[in-house]
């Protein structure tokens, strides 16, 4: 029987342990990992881009609901130094 209460008692300790675990990612990891996702999203649907400086670029990019919105900073992709054609080539239309 006392083996028994034994292997219990690990038994509750490790679940509580992947709880510690879980509640620490989920109140600290994942909103970060979060926020990260949707500026990526966003910086994916830009629609034109300006300000840049060869490192960060000031975009404009669509919503859910199709409508233009911004500016957000996202990572100067262009090829030409920082030019301001953000992910779209400079199409502003």
């Amino acid at each position: 029987m006392k083996e028994a209460t034994g292997e219990l008692n690990m038994t509750v300790i490790t679940v509580v342990a992947i709880a510690a675990v879980a509640a620490f990612f989920y109140a600290f990891v994942w909103p970060s990992i979060k926020t990260t996702i949707q500026r990526n999203n966003k910086c994916a649907n830009t629609s034109y881009c300006e300000q840049c400086n060869g490192k960060t670029c000031q975009c404009y990019y669509i919503d859910d609901d199709g409508k233009e919105a911004g500016p957000i900073t996202c990572p100067d992709s262009s090829s030409s130094g920082g030019q301001g054609t953000g992910n779209n080539g400079g199409n502003t239309d």
